[in-house]
């Protein structure tokens, strides 16, 4: 069986909306640290951004290979990791642009 060890990656979150929230009139004023805490939880806002990212590189993948290029040029020049884009070292070796 599996036990967590320490505190969890958003613990601070969860006290900074704890601590709002026991002192809050209303619970609306904690807004803001409670969509930090959920964020951590989930990563809903950071999915989205690497989906964004993801589209627009293909929209210009897709664009360059309308003007020629081949798309696995394309494909092996950029790669997308996790939320943001990595260029390949040495991409443009040997290849005209």
């Amino acid at each position: 069986s599996y036990t967590h060890v320490g505190r969890s990656r958003c613990f601070a979150y969860w006290q900074e909306f704890s601590k709002c929230y026991s002192q809050a009139d209303a619970p609306s004023q904690c807004r803001v640290q409670a969509d930090d805490y959920l964020e951590c939880l989930h990563h809903t806002k950071e999915i989205e951004r690497a989906k964004a990212v993801r589209a627009e590189f293909i929209k210009q993948a897709e664009h360059q290979a309308k003007e020629g290029r081949k798309v696995a040029d394309l494909l092996a020049d950029g790669v997308i990791v996790s939320v943001g884009l990595i260029q390949r070292d040495g991409a443009s070796d040997g290849k005209e642009q």
